[in-house]
């Protein structure tokens, strides 16, 4: 039976998944950086939107995790699987992730932050 409540491992998921989010969005912009994009802003801008609605979401998941001392660690990597252990309230429970549904949830996100992105763009016209 598992003692971590299921919003506590709901938000720390989404901290995890939204963190490896940021980091594709940098990779992201350092490759249309140094790529050979002729016209390179939009691109930008729209990842920084990206970036800023992530860290804004980040900021507060943040905030609940540490107000309900929750934190998410990765306790192994092999070729296929991820581990994860999510601690709270003197709890720990592991969870295995297959990586290629890493790689989609990860991928939702993305397109998340793109939406917001571009309904921000629109409302701003």
């Amino acid at each position: 039976m598992a003692h971590i409540k299921e919003k506590q491992l709901d938000k720390a998921s989404r901290y995890l998944f939204l963190t490896m989010a940021l980091t594709v969005i940098k990779q992201d912009r350092r490759h249309i950086l140094n790529g050979t994009y002729k016209i390179k802003e939009p691109y930008l801008e729209l990842l920084g939107k990206m970036e800023m609605a992530a860290k804004e979401e980040r900021r507060h998941l943040r905030v609940f995790m540490d107000n309900h001392h929750v934190q998410v660690v990765e306790t192994s990597r092999h070729d296929t699987f991820t581990t994860f252990s999510f601690i709270a309230e003197g709890y720990e429970e592991k969870r295995n992730y297959f990586n290629p549904a890493i790689r989609k949830k990860v991928e939702v996100i993305l397109s998340e932050l793109m939406e917001k992105a571009l309904k921000q763009k629109n409302v701003s016209q």
